[in-house]
């Protein structure tokens, strides 16, 4: 049930008010007794989901904290700074609207783990007893969840500084959950705004979502126009931000991580490490190291990451989609404390296009390639074989390392297919590799 990123699925087919419901009572078993609390995005079923995942919560004795439309950091900050017992964020992130999911919340605040949700799924296929009718669960709506999530953030970054920067920004909400909360960061940085689709609506008028750079037209060419030095987009949830520099060029997440990630090489104190994938680009190593720290590469999942930096006591880690964790506020992907620490680094630095302009150059290739989830298994040993002169890494699919770049292979985790990734400093040698992946994929299948 559990993908990369929570249960999700079509509103009403898959996704339907019985498996709300019947995993409603799974979370309370695995996660109850104990208060548990519940927030949503702002897609049109996200109501129906909530309240069938409530109803199976109370049903089990599990008293429920309603904090309504907030981001899924702010639920996971209101799980970790509360007393209860965890939580349930009802989103589908960046999927298109017909989609929705359920994201379960341990009780420190980050995403459950995969034994955590290993358990709930099996908690699913039981025929629990829900308690008698005196011992139902209450539902109790919480105001301001939002508010202090915000104050948190504005306590973690230099406010007087930025400040006195006079900064504009244009900020993209993408009619998401964010569109209460960044606007009012914002002004309490004392930024100068302009904020586009700031509206919550659940069809994502504006444009889906995901903050690809094909959505985001509308936001580089604001920023062009009002002039100013940092455009920033969301995407439904929040938990994710991407950047658009001062001339309007389009900022992929792994160029947001390098910045954020030599801000915080240079200013926090401690450890100078940095905690990220085995997918992300070798352009941020590269960066890291010229600013005295290290990467450490992990398993594709950002509870993966956070529980890496956990361990290790790296303060900052993330992946190349635009979900940066800081470990000085929360070990989860948080997209508005990325939008002011950015707004920091321009404070602090200037112009983000000449920052990026001085990063070191890869070219990397994303595509994808059919197969079967019954052949994952044997398209990665397969492809294991044919390449064992090559060096091998085995912490997520396969990432085969040449002298002129690399390509991982990645199962889906939602979806029947490979992900295929190509870099290398020569952009021909990164689309040739890549398109020799995907044909021999087709040719091992068949």
């Amino acid at each position: 049930m559990f993908g990369t990123n929570g249960i999700r699925g079509v509103a009403n087919q898959y996704l339907d008010c019985e498996l709300a419901l019947k995993v409603g009572k799974a979370i309370a078993k695995v996660l109850g007794p104990g208060p548990i609390a519940i927030a949503m995005d702002t897609r049109v079923s996200s109501d129906m989901i909530r309240s069938a995942v409530s109803a199976g919560l109370m049903s089990m004795g599990v008293d429920v904290h309603n904090l309504g439309m907030v981001p899924t950091p702010a639920i996971q900050y209101y799980v970790k700074t509360h007393d209860v017992s965890g939580g349930v964020m009802i989103t589908a992130s960046h999927n298109p609207p017909e989609f929705n999911g359920i994201k379960c919340i341990s009780a420190d605040g980050t995403e459950c783990s995969h034994e955590e949700e290993s358990a709930i799924e099996d908690a699913y296929e039981e025929e629990l007893q829900t308690v008698s009718w005196e011992r139902i669960g209450k539902e109790t709506s919480i105001d301001g969840a939002g508010e202090a999530y915000v104050d948190a953030i504005v306590s973690k970054v230099d406010t007087d500084l930025i400040r006195r920067s006079n900064i504009k920004v244009v900020l993209d909400c993408a009619n998401g959950a964010s569109v209460h909360t960044s606007p009012l960061l914002l002004e309490k940085l004392g930024v100068q705004a302009v904020v586009l689709n700031g509206v919550a609506d659940g069809m994502f008028p504006g444009h889906y979502s995901e903050p690809v750079e094909e959505n985001l037209s509308e936001l580089k060419e604001e920023v062009v126009k009002v002039g100013a030095q940092l455009g920033f987009a969301h995407d439904g949830d929040a938990d994710r931000c991407v950047f658009v520099s001062e001339t309007g060029r389009y900022l992929p997440g792994d160029v947001g991580l390098a910045l954020l990630s030599i801000l915080c090489m240079e200013t926090a104190s401690g450890k100078k490490e940095v905690v990220s994938t085995v997918a992300l680009s070798n352009m941020v190593e590269d960066a890291i190291n010229d600013a005295g720290g290290t990467l450490a590469r992990t398993a594709v999942g950002s509870p993966i990451v956070a529980r890496r930096m956990m361990e290790d006591g790296a303060p900052i880690g993330g992946e190349d989609n635009g979900g940066i964790i800081f470990a000085d506020h929360q070990y989860c992907r948080d997209g508005g404390l990325a939008a002011a620490r950015m707004i920091e680094f321009v404070a602090r630095y200037g112009s983000v296009q000449e920052h990026v302009d001085a990063l070191p150059k890869y070219t990397t290739i994303k595509s994808a390639a059919f197969c079967p989830d019954d052949k994952k298994s044997y398209l990665v040993e397969t492809m294991a074989r044919n390449h064992s002169s090559e060096r091998i890494d085995r912490t997520d699919g396969l990432k085969i390392s040449f002298s002129d770049g690399w390509v991982l292979l990645r199962p889906s985790g939602t979806e029947p297919k490979f992900r295929i990734y190509s870099e290398s400093k020569d952009p021909e040698v990164a689309r040739s590799r890549s398109e020799q992946f995907v044909r021999e994929v087709a040719d091992i299948l068949g």
